[in-house]
Formats: structure tokens, C-alpha cells, sequence
């Protein structure tokens, strides 16, 4: 080939790529304003970083056509006797529901003292710091998640020096290979006095009525100094995945006020251990206490409060590195949802639509205690529950004024129409 041409060839080659080019970059531009109609799949244009996200980071664009996205409706349970309020009795922190021969199972922090919290500087062997201090894990049972029937304590406060010799607290429960495992907290001095150090605990049992058999050991022990979980190892939570279990915990890094509740995970191949925390901990940087269920291939998680990622529902394929998936409101504290296929090691799990959670603060100043109440929402693939999935809920006004200004805010205000 001479070398005119050559010359013509590689001139119309250019020419072609400029025209495949251009055609490309027309496609790609907006030569309209954005559909009236929102599209279900992501649209072949050029689209803000609120749209991206909109398609990229979320199952559907429309609240409503996400599985993941849910309200949270609430309703007083009954079977429990809060001694008028006066604070002295407290329920709180319950373990994910389990259904038995016929009844639904749930455990929980219970606490009966003779006064309500006096704060860790005056706490005795009598007197509890905190709402959790001097407690027991005590269990009740169901047989519509209504109406509750409290049965007694399943774990006692050993004798010191045992794991948990000051309070057992905030359980959550395994099933596994025929028996049942209860995981806590166990506390060795009164909440408060050093930042709630305390690590989790186990016991064990052939039934869910008992008797529980104390393991004795740390289970998750606290990390190394300067780690982000050197100080608290709270709200042990186990699930089935992958053949292994995996107990995810909540810790707290900084100094309070300031701290930044994140989530971890650790995994076991046996319930009495040993559990290797995961090298990408903590794996959700929000969230107070840790609630989780399979979801389709992967897991989901209620991350309310606390953190930049607070009131979402986040989701992981390999049950680590979590998305958020769904933004709500009103998300149950310390949330325990009744879990079908918690301990089945599934491949599709099939989400959830109701457990229990509690409220704390309740009662008159000087009477803190908390009561535990029923959330139900539609996170499960065998619902289809269009009033939760409504995202323009109205609120009572009372719900807008009780988060009213402080008195110290007040005087700031005042202050400075003053100076105006």
C-alpha cells in the first residue's frame, strides 16, 4: 500500500471513530428534560449525584417499591407489671423472638431493686448506677406476640467473681444443633464507674426453658489497648450464615460524651468459641444496638440512632461490608425482631415484619426505668403492606413539641434578642 494511501485510510478511520464518538456523546447528553414518569432502571443520560445514588445505591427509586424500606408501627404488649411506674422494675434489651412448641420465646434485661438508679457514685450492693445495673436475664412466652406470659429468670447473677457477678444484661439467643445458647453481658462493677467495660458472656441449655448452664468464660473478649473495642463489648447478637455463626456486637470509640457507637463482628464454628473478630471491623459505623436477619443472599441491618448513618436499613452480601439500602424514621430501639430463618443458614432469607423493642426514660423524673412494647414493619419478602410502606407519615403535634427547647437554650435566646 502507497503511502497516499494509507493516508486516506487512517483519515477515514478517524473520521468514523469522531462519528461513532458523537453519536455516542449525543446519546449520553440531555437533549430533554428528565422523564415526568420515574423509570424503574436507571436511565442512559447524564444524571445528578442524587440521581446516581438514587439508582446506584438503593433495590428501587421509590420508597415504596423497596423491600427494605419500612415504617414502624408500635403497640402496647401485655403480661408485664411495671409496679406503677415507680421505677424500681425495668424491662429492656430483648433477644431476637424464637418460635418453640407452639409459643414464641423472648429474652430480657430485668432489673427489681429497691430504689430506681441512683448514678454510679452512689450505687451499693443494693442501689443500681443505671437501668441495667443489678440485673438479671429473666424470659416470657407468647402465643400471638400480644399477650405475654412471664416465666422467670433464665440467668442469674453468679457469685463474684464470676462473669456477670454485678448484672446480666441484654441477651440474645442461638439455636444450634439442638441446643439453645443465651449470650450477654457480663458485668463485674457497677455501670458507669468505668466506661461499661464488660465482655460477653454465654450459657447453654437443651431447652429454652432451661436450666442454663453458665459457660464460665469470655466469650468476645474486649480488644487491645488503643483498639476501638477496648472498653465494651455490648449487645452480643448471633445468626447462622455461611455454616458459621456470626455474632455481631456493638462497641464505642472515643471518650463519652464524644464517642461514635460502631458495629463489629466476630465468627465461630462452635458457640462456646473461640470467635475471630473480623479484620474490617467495625463493619457499620452507626447504630446503637445491633439487629440483624438474613435477607435474600445476604444480611440486613436496623441501624438507628447514633452515627452518620443513623435510621437506615443497611444491607452486605457476605454479611461485612454493609449499604445502606432504605432511610426511615421512628426505628425501634434495641430492636428484636421474631427471626424465622435465623439459625437455618439460608440462602434466601425471607426479612421480617414484627418483634419487640423497648422505651426507655419512662416514668417521672427520679423514676427512670424502661418497659418493653411490639414494633411491626414490612421488611420481609412474604409481606406486601402498602400502609407501611407509606413515606409521607404525619405525626402528632406532641411528638414535634416534646423536643422542645432546653431551659439553657431558652436563656440563650433570650440573651441574644437582648443584644439585638
Amino acid at each position: 500500500m502507497n503511502k497516499s494511501k494509507k493516508i486516506f485510510f487512517l483519515k477515514k478511520s478517524i473520521f468514523l471513530f469522531l462519528i461513532l464518538f458523537t453519536v455516542n456523546s449525543y446519546s449520553q447528553t440531555n437533549t430533554s428534560g428528565f422523564p415526568f414518569m420515574l423509570p424503574k432502571e436507571k436511565p442512559n443520560r447524564k444524571l445528578s449525584l442524587a440521581m446516581e445514588r438514587l439508582y446506584d445505591n438503593y433495590p428501587a427509586p421509590k420508597p415504596e417499591d423497596n423491600e427494605l424500606f419500612s415504617q414502624f408501627k408500635y403497640t402496647e404488649i401485655k403480661g408485664f407489671d411495671y409496679n406503677n411506674h415507680d421505677g424500681k422494675i425495668s424491662r429492656r434489651d430483648p433477644s431476637k423472638i424464637i418460635f418453640h412448641n407452639g409459643k414464641y420465646y423472648v429474652w430480657y434485661t430485668y432489673r427489681n431493686t429497691a430504689t430506681p438508679p441512683q448514678g454510679a457514685d452512689k450505687s451499693s450492693e443494693t442501689i443500681p448506677s443505671s437501668d441495667w445495673d443489678l440485673a438479671e436475664i429473666w424470659y416470657a412466652t407468647s402465643s400471638d406476640g400480644f399477650n405475654w406470659k412471664e416465666i422467670g429468670v433464665a440467668v442469674k447473677r453468679p457469685q463474684k467473681p464470676f462473669i456477670g457477678w454485678r448484672a446480666v444484661t441484654t441477651p440474645d439467643i442461638l439455636v444450634w444443633k439442638g441446643k439453645f445458647y443465651l449470650y450477654y453481658q457480663g458485668f463485674m462493677e457497677a455501670s458507669g464507674k468505668r466506661g461499661d467495660d464488660c465482655p460477653v458472656a454465654v450459657s447453654y441449655s437443651d431447652s429454652p426453658d432451661g436450666p442454663w448452664v453458665a459457660h464460665n468464660k469470655i466469650v468476645i473478649p474486649n480488644g487491645a489497648k488503643n483498639e476501638w473495642d477496648q472498653f465494651s463489648i455490648h449487645d452480643p447478637y448471633p445468626l447462622v450464615y455461611k455454616g458459621k455463626i456470626y455474632l455481631y456486637y456493638k462497641s464505642d470509640t472515643g471518650i463519652a460524651p464524644h464517642w461514635v457507637r460502631m458495629q463489629g463482628l466476630a465468627t465461630a464454628e462452635n458457640p462456646l468459641g473461640p470467635f475471630t473478630k473480623n479484620v474490617l471491623n467495625p463493619v457499620i459505623s452507626s447504630g446503637h444496638e445491633t439487629s440483624l436477619f438474613p435477607f435474600k443472599n445476604g444480611i440486613a441491618a436496623l441501624v438507628y440512632k447514633d452515627g452518620n448513618e443513623h435510621n437506615t436499613v443497611q444491607f452486605a452480601e457476605d454479611g461485612v461490608n454493609f449499604n445502606i439500602a432504605a432511610i426511615t424514621e421512628l426505628m425501634p430501639y434495641a430492636a428484636a425482631p421474631f427471626v424465622p430463618d435465623a439459625f437455618t443458614d439460608t440462602k434466601d432469607g425471607r426479612g421480617i415484619s414484627w418483634g419487640l423493642s423497648h422505651f426507655i426514660n419512662q416514668g417521672e423524673k427520679g423514676k427512670n426505668h424502661s418497659i418493653m412494647v411490639r414494633f411491626d414493619c414490612d421488611l420481609s419478602q412474604d409481606l406486601n403492606d402498602p400502609e407501611m410502606k407509606e413515606h409521607r407519615v404525619n405525626h402528632a403535634v406532641d411528638v414535634y413539641l416534646k423536643q422542645g427547647l432546653s431551659n439553657k437554650q431558652k436563656q440563650r435566646i433570650q440573651q441574644e434578642n437582648k443584644t439585638q
